[in-house]
């Protein structure tokens, strides 16, 4: 489903403010190109609005050597606040007997149309700011440790970015996700 008009414009606008206040998340790219790849993909639109809407302040991140495409990554200073308090995925949301979180980190990413960030990505969105200094991230969880019953997630503290394990199905309030949507 396309977005109103008057969204498409009202998003676009803020997404371009955050742009040019953030060159340093993408040296050498500017917003012309940026705007016209959105404009051909409304789908992607509607993604950008639910990351804008839940907090994560998407933006541009220069994490990629593919040319002709745009990475968008949750730029927030803390994990998005209308992404927190999910367990990891659908099997660990199932699994909870009692006190069960509304969603997971991986259902919703799916509702949204994008996906967590890998490790990798997380330690390279690092480079262009500190991120969750008081919150975490939930991250894409290597296959083997999942299947363990774990998943992973980062934070920064101490200069520095740490990567943990908890169980999936622990869900915390300063726990959420960032995710990417490449376009």
């Amino acid at each position: 489903m396309e977005l109103a008009p008057e969204q498409t414009a009202t998003l676009l606008s803020t997404l371009k403010n955050r742009f040019k206040k953030n060159r340093q998340r993408h040296q050498g790219l500017e917003w012309e190109p940026v705007q016209e790849k959105l404009l051909a993909h409304p789908a992607k639109l509607r993604s950008l609005l639910q990351m804008e809407e839940t907090g994560g302040e998407p933006d541009v991140v220069n994490i990629t050597k593919e040319v002709g495409q745009f990475i968008f990554i949750d730029c927030s200073p803390e994990s998005p606040k209308g992404r927190r308090s999910h367990c990891y995925d659908p099997e660990a949301l199932e699994s909870r007997k009692t006190y069960k979180p509304k969603n997971s980190a991986l259902g919703m990413a799916s509702e949204m149309g994008i996906t967590l960030l890998s490790e990798e990505q997380y330690q390279e969105l690092q480079q262009f700011g500190k991120f969750d200094t008081k919150t975490s991230s939930w991250l894409q969880t290597p296959e083997e440790v999942r299947k363990l019953g774990g998943a992973i997630f980062g934070d920064w503290r101490f200069g520095r970015v740490f990567i943990y394990h908890n169980g999936a199905e622990s869900y915390y309030g300063a726990r959420g996700f960032r995710g990417i949507l490449k376009v």
